[in-house]
């Protein structure tokens, strides 16, 4: 039997050029569509030498899911069947909280994950992900997101994890290793994105251009891609939109090939980001045609171009008969290509047809719904409570306000479908008519369904997130004096574009509540009923004001299909939360950027505030209390190989169980360049019972000490390094120390993660 590699050479030599260049080219599905059918004279147009990936099916298309795989099955059919070499092809898809196709899960959106600090229901959530792709027959998602968000105006700040490069490894392997599972034959390729330094463009602006030294880049934001490579092992990794000093991603010769393939040993596959490869043409202006960024892109690294084969068609084609390209060169992304589609079991028939009659079953199971609740449950941080929390669920009358109070589709990310595919039409101009493709619980349900059948919930809308009249404000004004408590919906909403407020292409100028919501929360105020806040939203929001004047605040972000049962869990204490934030919250907008892992020289003060934010990273209270003692740091002194083991105890101290996220902080003392003032090295979340007490017992490799030094050498540097443990990088219970007595210069191979013993 041959191995993969000698049926790739075999096939590889027998291509014509014409076959290779389809290799490195996709389609969009409804281009083979003719009166939503799949149209034979259409594939023997555009697919007559083959094709290396077919864009979304049932994520793009329009169509539902049975549909959906039964076209993905002629697809194949016609490759297979009517087609010289007989290659069947990759199908993509979008998955970033859930497979974005009609009646798949949803999952809370990412950062919202990020809150769960619980790499293992990632997992968990991302393995039901992989079942429902892989049930429609498509073989590679376009997730995780690994950029780190340093400017929350960003509209993709949602799809984060937020703002630390540790916490966004883990959680980015964690997600990989469930997506892809562990044999492709029966995983989908993750697809790590976008690299490098996506998250720190100019002003917050989508696809400006970002700014950071060498150094910068390969200790913070290369880091979680370094991570999904090495250790993950991640099939994919899509370039991102922008430029950094000059160069596009895109045309970046050096991270797409340099550091990926040469220092990092990926073996997978470089997508671009749609339409990335004519943005050299058109919006960056290094190319000066289509051809020229086709050439630019390919000899940096990039292997299919997607959505369409616009630059990688005929443009390519012409560059290597007119020898301005070598073909050795698109030889090379070829058989990278040929590979995955061996090992994803492309060649065999039985891999690639399915049944349309069992989508159904898989889609959204009843196990698959109560795991999104559950990670919605999780991923949960309350901000602020002065005992008004929980709520009791036999209250005589609860006022239920505001524009997220009974929105379904507001609970969901922007590549939800129900969100997605809508923001896409309405982006084009399109008349659409927006609903739910997955049963959605809005708030003011999951409350209903969780007070007693003698409370009255009474509901206003209030306002809009926009609207600038002020209409409702009587209604609300007039249920919430009937009222005990008041429960206040507010925040944002997700899309793309500009067709809502956070989201891709969603950037905003400032960190307020949108609209007049803050407006109508003072004139709720002002009634003197005790106010709870629940944020449905995409990004850190100033809300200093509600800070300062309102007893509770409960961050929701995007909680998926489950978010209004998860949320009315919280709210009445059938759930303790235990999220933790993934990213700071300013005070001002003017305070940007204000991310905890800062230098030492970056906390000086303004004249009119502090430099401190209004919540910190890794901040969430509980309805209980956790006490921590007994550090113990073995040995006080150890060489570059040792590990160092820092143990201590957590008790909970109150009178109901809870989760607490243990954080692991360290801090360089004295180095040879300037290091953050603390760095997070590890995490933990775990529940505990009244009165109960465990032991944490960190493993801390000096190699995760590492940084660049002056001289660009991955280094372990001698000298005392500072521990801190708490429950957010401002809340530090207990600190200590140890020394490293000797340099090491770190090569190839590293520890990513410290090791994590709870007994």
């Amino acid at each position: 039997m041959k191995t993969v590699t000698q049926s790739v050479s075999d096939l590889l030599s027998r291509m014509t050029l014409e076959e290779k260049v389809a290799q490195l080219g996709s389609i969009h599905a409804h281009r083979l569509l003719e009166n939503g059918q799949f149209s034979r004279e259409k594939a023997r147009e555009l697919l007559k030498n083959g094709i290396g990936q077919i864009t979304r099916i049932a994520g793009g298309a329009g169509m539902k899911p049975k549909k959906a795989a039964e076209i993905g099955n002629e697809i194949q059919k016609f490759l297979r069947e009517e087609t010289r070499l007989g290659i069947p092809a990759m199908i993509h898809e979008e998955c970033l909280s859930g497979f974005t196709a009609w009646g798949a899960t949803v999952f809370p959106q990412a950062i919202g994950m990020g809150s769960t600090f619980d790499p293992d229901i990632i997992h968990q959530a991302t393995s039901a992900i992989r079942k429902q792709i892989r049930a429609l027959g498509a073989h590679q998602g376009l997730s995780p997101v690994l950029d780190i968000p340093r400017d929350p105006r960003w509209g993709r700040t949602e799809e984060t994890f937020g703002e630390d490069p540790y916490l966004v490894s883990r959680m980015a392997s964690a997600y990989i290793k469930g997506l892809q599972g562990e044999d492709f034959k029966s995983g989908i390729i993750a697809t790590a994105k976008h690299f490098p330094a996506y998250g720190i463009s100019e002003g917050g602006r989508n696809l400006a251009p970002a700014r950071a030294s060498e150094r910068e880049l390969r200790e913070v934001f290369l880091f979680p891609f370094e991570v999904a490579v090495r250790e993950a092992r991640a099939g994919s990794v899509m370039n991102a939109y922008h430029e950094i000093d000059g160069i596009p991603c895109a045309a970046s010769r050096f991270f797409l090939t340099k550091i990926l393939r040469e220092e990092w040993g990926f073996q997978g596959l470089v997508v671009s980001d749609y339409e990335a490869i004519r943005m050299l043409e058109n919006l960056h202006r290094v190319a000066g045609s289509t051809q020229e960024a086709a050439i630019k892109a390919l000899e940096a690294g990039i292997d299919i171009e997607l959505p369409d084969a616009d630059c990688y068609g005929e443009p390519l084609l012409l560059a290597v008969q007119e020898g301005l390209i070598s073909e050795e060169v698109i030889n090379e992304s070829v058989r990278r290509i040929l590979e995955v589609k061996f090992l994803l079991g492309l060649k065999e028939r039985e891999s690639i047809e399915i049944d349309p009659q069992k989508v159904k079953e898989v889609l959204d199971t009843p196990q698959d719904r109560e795991l999104s609740r559950e990670v919605a449950r999780k991923s949960m941080v309350l901000l602020k409570n002065e005992g008004i929390l929980p709520l009791k669920k036999d209250s005589g009358t609860i006022a239920v306000i505001g524009p997220n109070a009974h929105s379904t589709r507001n609970l969901h990310g922007d590549y939800s479908y129900t969100v997605h595919i809508p923001s896409v039409r309405k982006w084009k101009g399109e008349e659409i008519t927006e609903e739910d493709a997955v049963e959605t619980i809005s708030v003011l349900e999951g409350i209903k369904n969780k007070v007693s059948a003698s409370t009255k919930v009474l509901y206003a809308q209030g306002c809009d997130l926009l609207d600038t009249s002020g209409d409702g404000f009587e209604e609300a004004l007039k249920i919430a004096e009937q009222s005990e408590v008041i429960i206040a919906v507010m925040g944002e909403n997700s899309g793309l574009f500009k067709t809502s407020i956070s989201g891709e292409g969603s950037d905003r100028v400032d960190l307020d509540l949108p609209g007049r919501q803050k407006e109508l929360l003072q004139a709720l105020k002002e009634i003197g009923k005790p106010i709870v806040l629940v944020l449905v939203n995409g990004r850190p929001l100033s809300i200093k004001w509600e800070k300062e004047n309102l007893p509770a605040i409960l961050e929701a972000w995007y909680p998926g299909e489950e978010g209004g049962n998860a949320i009315a869990d919280v709210l009445f204490g059938d759930y303790n939360p235990g999220g933790k934030l993934p990213i700071s919250f300013p005070q001002r907008v003017g305070q940007i950027p204000v991310y905890y892992n800062r230098k030492p020289s970056s906390f000086n003060d303004y004249i009119n505030t502090d430099a401190q934010p209004l919540f910190p990273f890794g901040h969430g209270l509980s309805y209980t209390k956790f006490s921590y003692s007994d550090l113990k740091i073995t040995p006080p002194q150890v060489n570059s190989l040792e590990g160092v083991k820092i143990s201590f105890k957590v008790k909970n101290t109150g009178s109901r169980a809870g989760d607490e996220v243990v954080q692991l902080y360290i801090h360089d003392r004295i180095a040879s360049v300037e290091r953050p003032v603390k760095e997070l090295k590890g995490f933990k979340r775990f529940t505990l019972q009244p009165d109960e007490e465990k032991e944490v017992i960190f493993t801390l490799f000096p190699e995760q000490l590492a940084f660049y030094d002056e001289f660009m050498r991955l280094t372990v540097e001698p000298g005392v390094f500072e521990v801190m443990v708490g429950s957010s990088s401002e809340d530090i219970r207990l600190s200590g120390e140890f020394e490293v007595l000797k340099e090491k210069v770190l090569t190839k191979h590293r520890k990513f993660r410290s090791e994590i013993f709870i007994k």
